[in-house]
Order: C-alpha cells, then structure tokens, then sequence
C-alpha cells in the first residue's frame, strides 16, 4: 500500500506512485527531473520500480509568456510559483529546479534540503558568424533575456546590441539559425544536461562572463513538514554544492536579487594546499555604463558570512542612486519595447 508524504492532497493521495516530482515542461528541466528520478531509483531499493517515482510538468507563467523581458514580468519566481503552489497544495511531493531561477527567499512552508552535484558554471557563445564576441562587428546583434549578460557584454563591447531574446534553449538556437540574432549566450551546464555541448561556439572565461549566482546547480525543494521526501533526498545532496549556493545565495540576499539588477556572483571551493571557499561578485548597470566587482577569500566554515558580508559592501559601494538609475533604465526599456509592440501591431 502507498505511502503519502505528509501534507498531500487528495489528488495526491489518488497517486500511486511513492514520490511525485513537479518539473517546469522545458528539455532541460525535464532532463534534470529524470536525473533526479534515476538518483532516486539508484539510492533507494524501494523506489526502484519505475512507476515508483512519477514526474508531473506544471507550466510557469515564465515559460507561457515569452513575448515579454523577464525583468517587466517581475522576476525570478516566474519560474517557480506556480510549481510552489501545487508543492503546497500537497500535489506533488518534491520539485526540481535550477537554482539560478529560485527566489532569493523561498515561499512560506517550503525547505531547500537537497542540490545535486553542480554542473559546470560557464556561459558559452553561440554564432554561426564569429567564434567570439570580439569578433562581432560594431552593429551586430546578441539575443540575451539576461541583463547580468547583457551588462557585461555592453561593459567590454559597447559597440554590439543587446536585444530580448526568451524561449528554451531550442527555440534559441532555432531563431539564430534563421537570422534573428548574431550570436545568443546559454549556460554550459543545460547544454551539458542534454548532451548539446557541440552547440557551443566558445566557452566564456569567468573574467569576461561572470555567471549568474547558482548557476549550474540544481535545487530540490519540500513542504517543511514533509519528512519523507526529506529522507529520499538525503543521500542525493552534494555538501560542497551546497555550500558554494548557499554562500552565493547569502551574496545575492545582500543586494536587490531580482531580474531588473544585473547581478552575478561565483564561488568556487580551491585547494590552496588546504580548502578554502574564493567568492567573485558583481553588479552592474543593465548598460555596462557602471560596473562593480568584490572578491574574497575565506575558510569553508566562514563562507556563508563572508560572502554576505560582501554584499554588504557591493550595496554600500554602489549607493541608493545606483538603484534608482537601475530602475529607470529597466523602465525606459520596457516602454520602448511595448511602443515598438504597439507599433507592429498597428501597422499589420
């Protein structure tokens, strides 16, 4: 007879299977919720039939608005709310996500327990006209929905432009090769995840694209109260993983963490010859116009506060009118996108 975890609903209780995963629809989320499943089915004997474990796709308001900037929508939880609700409602029992699309602060009643081995943290290039962004002539179009990449590419190379470009990796790939950009920049782990690594043009050194706070990682959250998703999850977690995002998380919750302020921040666990956590954090202008970089080094024992305390200091660097040119100008972009909407549709 099954067993259900603690909290689930009705419809939960209807399903047979022992663990429900909730997973955005994308290849890669997909592709990272049977990951997950196959780890499950690896460290539990009782969860290796294969109907033990189920997956159900839950679509976000991210992935059914695409016509829009993530930073107009209102951010990260685009990608997450609605697979929190259902999480809360007890419909499903755990959910995967790619940590760099997690809030800052999760909902109410949901816990992170769980991160799996972390992926490469790069960002590629991908062109079918330059083998790297020098090589792009003055004019030419790079396809980005991130303003963190957006600054920095503005910030070494003033002379490309930097346009909207939302969709999954395919949809990416797909517009490219039909002209509507130049070049586009996707994260090397979700190429990796569904084996497209040959899709890359280049792989960006960290000190010409600094990625994005917990890139490449995948999270795994569960209701509070839920104990025995908490149980199935223990043997899958990555300590170290854990850590370098936890730090990192720490950075991002010192600063304005969502998509309207270009952030990004890495923390990598070195041998120096003991272990010791070097942490690289920035925060610019979406317009490369103002950009600011710290950097630490600490024990593992004191990266969480350390990092955090480098947030601290970005924020106090930058100062309040920092934000507000940072809005304004997330502001100005919006309107200028939604009169060049309005435009189009006028004239069809």
């Amino acid at each position: 007879m099954t067993r259900h975890p603690p909290g689930s609903s009705p419809k939960r209780q209807s399903h047979p299977a022992r663990v429900v995963i909730g997973t955005r629809g994308s290849p890669l989320a997909l592709a990272q919720a049977h990951e997950t499943k196959r780890l499950l089915h690896k460290h539990h004997q009782e969860l290796r039939d294969d109907a033990a474990v189920a997956i159900e796709v839950i679509h976000t308001t991210g992935d059914i608005v695409l016509d829009r900037a993530l930073s107009e929508l209102g951010g990260k939880g685009l990608f997450t709310r609605e697979i929190d609700e259902a999480q809360l409602r007890g419909d499903v029992d755990i959910a995967v996500h790619s940590m760099k699309d997690v809030p800052t602060f999760l909902a109410p009643g949901l816990e992170l327990p769980c991160m799996l081995p972390r992926e490469d943290t790069r960002d590629v290039f991908v062109s079918r006209k330059a083998t790297a962004l020098a090589q792009l002539p003055p004019g030419s179009v790079v396809g980005s929905s991130s303003l963190r990449r957006q600054s920095q590419i503005l910030a070494q190379y003033p002379h490309l432009r930097v346009v909207n470009f939302r969709g999954n990796v395919q949809t990416r790939l797909r517009k490219l090769d039909e002209g509507v950009v130049d070049a586009t920049m996707l994260a090397l782990a979700g190429l990796k995840r569904m084996q497209m690594q040959d899709c890359a043009t280049a792989i960006l050194d960290m000190n010409e694209m600094l990625p994005a706070v917990s890139q490449g990682a995948i999270g795994i959250t569960v209701r509070a109260d839920d104990s025995v998703s908490r149980a199935f999850l223990q043997p899958l977690t990555c300590a170290r993983t854990q850590l370098c995002v936890e730090a990192e998380r720490a950075f991002l919750a010192q600063l304005d963490g969502s998509c309207r302020t270009p952030i990004a921040g890495q923390a990598v666990i070195e041998q120096q010859p003991v272990e010791r956590l070097h942490f690289r954090g920035l925060v610019a202008t979406p317009d490369g116009q103002q950009l600011y970089r710290t950097e630490r080094e600490c024990a593992l024992e004191d990266a969480i506060r350390v990092c955090a305390e480098a947030g601290a200091e970005l924020k106090a660097r930058v100062g309040p009118e920092f934000y507000a040119l940072v809005v304004d100008y997330v502001q100005e972009q919006e309107r200028e996108a939604r009169a060049r909407k309005q435009s189009r549709a006028g004239s069809s």
